[in-house]
């Protein structure tokens, strides 16, 4: 284990139990901000890709209902 994150965890480890739990909380969140960062990014390529090829027309596009029904006819 990296020295830093030896001490700091020994630090933390010493704080009342209602810190400790912020702490974790907030480094989880931490985590949760990242990933949810990188989906956004993803997400924000991939509607990109997609607006490209329904405008140049190489996109297959599908209407309503016949989404509705084959929904229907997989979940009957």
């Amino acid at each position: 284990m990296n020295a830093l994150i030896e001490e700091l965890s020994i630090r933390a480890r010493a704080l009342p139990p209602e810190d400790r739990a912020r702490l974790a909380e907030d480094l989880l969140a931490s985590l949760q901000d990242e990933s949810e960062s990188d989906a956004d990014a993803a997400w924000d390529l991939e509607i990109q890709r997609r607006m490209e090829q329904v405008k140049n027309g190489t996109a297959k596009l599908v209407s309503a209902e016949d989404v509705h029904s084959e929904a229907q006819q997989i979940y009957k």
